[in-house]
């Protein structure tokens, strides 16, 4: 239950630069800082192939994506819709840009992250229909964008591995498209929280607070009934099987914890050919700190790993 040296001296820096709880910020604030801490950092960019922003069509207009491309990609490529994380509220193409460039370098793979619509200003389901559409899109779409329409994945972290999890199961119930892999890291699995895991980290260990999701949940959702409603809250979907091969990557210290390794539980029980890695002593939302965190670099070596042994 203790932070590692290496996280926990990270965070000292991190405090230093006077954050405010996500909690206690409007959505534009939230995102805004979200945003300066990521350029804070100013790390080099990984260098992949290529790099090209566009638009595609979506239920609500055009969904802005970002195209990564390995380089010397030979024949169709393997690809993962990648969709960020931040509660369905924050985050970015571009404060997910590292983690994408990263995936697509060492899988070899094609990566489209998703800009899907984010509430309050569009509230559930829309993030839910943008991410099913560019998945849709991507698949009907694979021969002009050098993929291979039978090695696609869908993957993400905290809300955006929410995210893939339903469109794994809307895919699976609507007959396609086909998904060959789920990348699932430490995904929010139900907005109702209150799991033990919110006792023992809900304070102190990062920017995933047991008072973050309400706010996530408040400003998502349109009431308390979407809570029952198995796309915001994939969790209480009634059976994962028929869902494809998964790769599901938590922290220990994430109050998503419990809820996370229930999931896996499910995945296992249903058939679904599973594999899981906890990471001792981290928090919520440490894979996309690397390199600065070596079980972050870890981290995305995994994912990558398992994706380029699965589409690649």
């Amino acid at each position: 239950m203790a932070l590692k040296p290496q996280l926990a001296a990270f965070l000292d820096v991190v405090k230093e630069l006077g954050l405010k709880p996500v909690a206690e910020l409007t959505p534009v604030e939230a995102r805004e800082q979200m945003e300066a801490a990521v350029r804070a950092r100013d790390l080099p960019p990984i260098e992949v192939g290529d790099v090209d922003d566009r638009a595609i069509p979506g239920p609500g207009g055009d969904i802005p994506v970002r195209i990564y491309r390995p380089a010397g990609g030979d024949g169709p490529l393997g690809a993962l819709v990648y969709f960020h994380g931040g509660g369905h509220v924050i985050g970015s193409l571009f404060t997910h840009d590292a983690a994408s460039r990263a995936l697509c370098r060492q899988a070899g793979i094609l990566v489209m992250s998703v800009d899907y619509r984010m509430g309050p200003e569009h509230r559930f389901p829309a993030a839910v229909e943008d991410a099913y559409a560019a998945t849709a899109w991507l698949s009907a779409n694979a021969g002009e964008m050098g993929v291979d329409a039978g090695r696609i994945a869908v993957g993400g972290d905290s809300a955006g591995g929410n995210l893939s999890l339903v469109v794994s199961l809307l895919a699976r119930d609507g007959g396609g498209p086909a998904i060959a892999f789920q990348l699932l890291i430490y995904p929010v699995l139900d907005y109702t929280g209150g799991t033990p895991s919110y006792e023992l980290y809900g304070q102190g260990y990062g920017p995933l607070e047991a008072a973050t999701i309400p706010w996530f949940r408040r400003h998502y959702l349109n009431s308390d009934d979407d809570l029952a409603d198995w796309r915001a809250s994939p969790g209480r979907a009634e059976s994962f099987a028929g869902l494809p091969q998964t790769l599901v990557i938590t922290a220990e210290c994430d109050i998503l914890n419990h809820e996370d390794r229930d999931c896996v539980r499910r995945l296992i029980a249903d058939g679904v050919p599973t594999e899981h890695v906890d990471f001792d002593g981290m928090i919520h939302a440490f894979f996309t700190l690397a390199p600065m965190i070596d079980d972050a670099t870890a981290a995305q070596t995994l994912a990558a790993k398992h994706l380029k042994s699965a589409i690649g």
